[in-house]
């Protein structure tokens, strides 16, 4: 693969605007509009205030009140969305070429122009609660929110970013604005277009659009890389039928050959449907239906975990299983061999080129790239890395980043 695979063009307006657009072959356009400000950089008064932010800027413009603005975007006929990340706030629209400047026109006006109605404010500050409240029903989403607040002190990752029910009770409609003011500026945004328009033509109509928003100073405060504390805690909740077992590793400063090489330790370790977490614990041992280990490799967020659900009678089991297959790829030579490598390669290029083959997902991936001032081009680097990953890498990061875990498991109260 090589770096004209994509047709791709950066521009940045006057008022710090990046702008990239990725030309190719297809009858629709996907629109991805970021903002560079997530939970990472909220203070602990303000956790979960850019989610709320997110949530108000469907409710209604200076120019249109909610219901007229969302209708708008039905009729375009295509998908529309937003959401809330560590790091930045995405709002994104995928649709008919044609509906490409009606797009632009309905997502500048939400941007730039949100009037954060009073009566809406107070309606949708109930909607997050019951989000919130949804999520403790969830014992997966759950049970990841705990691994978080028992695996850090300081650290942004604490804390979801939802926000706490405490939190959100207390915000007024003028924190919002605030907050909003502070950080919703063109010199703290990037946008990025997957469309058969013409570079030029697109630039054209984002400047149309986008030109007459004046920059700010944006100050942000800066982000703890924290590890995860070396401890295990056991929750409890009521009418549960399954137990969960979360550990949680972190690991920075990895250079990028190492990260390569955990990727695969993680494909092999449990992300795959033949790992060998699976095959330990539901294949041998039937402890559980579902076990699967992951990885974040976001700039600011280096977490790996391993999770599973459980009948409570099988947690010591589950766990002491989890235990022996981590000792097994840090200590035994031969877990992993070049065949269980070449099929990463192909794993890590299949999904390159099915990144590349959809336009949604292709704007979404430059848009985080641009966002994280990383090349939009480093899947290319990531290939050659792997290619230069061998089995003793692989054993060497294991043993650098399998350790220490922050280990949390919820269960019921009652007895089996």
């Amino acid at each position: 693969m090589e770096e004209n695979i994509l047709d791709l063009k950066s521009f940045e307006l006057e008022n710090g605007l990046q702008i990239i657009s990725i030309k190719k072959n297809t009858r629709l356009f996907s629109l991805h509009f970021g903002v560079k400000i997530g939970s990472i950089y909220e203070d602990d008064k303000e956790k979960g205030i850019s989610h709320f932010i997110e949530h108000m800027l469907f409710k209604g413009t200076s120019n249109m009140n909610n219901e007229q603005l969302n209708e708008a975007f039905e009729e375009l006929g295509g998908e529309y969305n937003a959401y809330t990340d560590y790091n930045c706030t995405v709002y994104s629209v995928t649709a008919l070429n044609e509906e490409f400047n009606r797009s632009l026109y309905l997502l500048s006006d939400m941007i730039k122009n949100a009037v954060f109605d009073k009566e809406e404010f107070n309606k949708e500050k109930e909607v997050i609660l019951s989000e919130i409240r949804s999520v403790k029903d969830d014992i997966e989403d759950y049970s990841f929110n705990k691994i978080h607040e028992i695996g850090f002190l300081n650290g942004p990752l604490k804390y979801d970013t939802i926000g706490s029910e405490k939190n959100i009770n207390k915000f007024t409609r003028q924190d919002i604005i605030q907050f909003y003011k502070k950080y919703y500026a063109p010199n703290n945004c990037s946008i990025v277009v997957v469309s058969n328009i013409e570079h030029e033509e697109v630039i054209l109509n984002v400047k149309k659009y986008f030109d007459n928003w004046n920059k700010k100073s944006i100050i942000k405060r800066s982000v703890l890389a924290e590890k995860n504390l070396p401890l295990k805690k056991i929750s409890y909740k009521n009418d549960i039928e399954q137990s969960t077992i979360i550990y949680m590793f972190t690991f920075h400063n990895l250079t990028r050959i190492e990260e390569m090489a955990l990727k695969i330790l993680n494909y092999k370790l449990g992300e795959s449907a033949n790992s060998i977490l699976f095959r330990e614990i539901r294949e041998k041992k039937g402890l559980a239906y579902d076990i699967y280990s992951e990885l974040n490799t976001s700039k600011n967020i280096k977490t790996m975990y391993i999770y599973t659900a459980v009948r409570k009678s099988n947690i010591d089991d589950a766990a002491r299983c989890i235990d022996r297959c981590l000792e097994k790829v840090k200590n035994k030579k031969n877990f992993i061999d070049d065949k269980s490598i070449a099929v990463m390669k192909k794993v890590l290029k299949t999904a390159v080129v099915s990144t590349i083959e959809d336009t949604t997902d292709l704007s979404n991936y430059a848009l985080h790239q641009c966002l994280d001032g990383e090349s939009i081009y480093e899947f290319l680097e990531d290939i050659k890395n792997v290619d230069s990953v061998n089995c003793n890498d692989i054993m060497v990061v294991a043993n650098k980043v399998l350790n220490d875990p922050t280990i949390h498991i919820l269960t019921s109260k009652e007895s089996d």
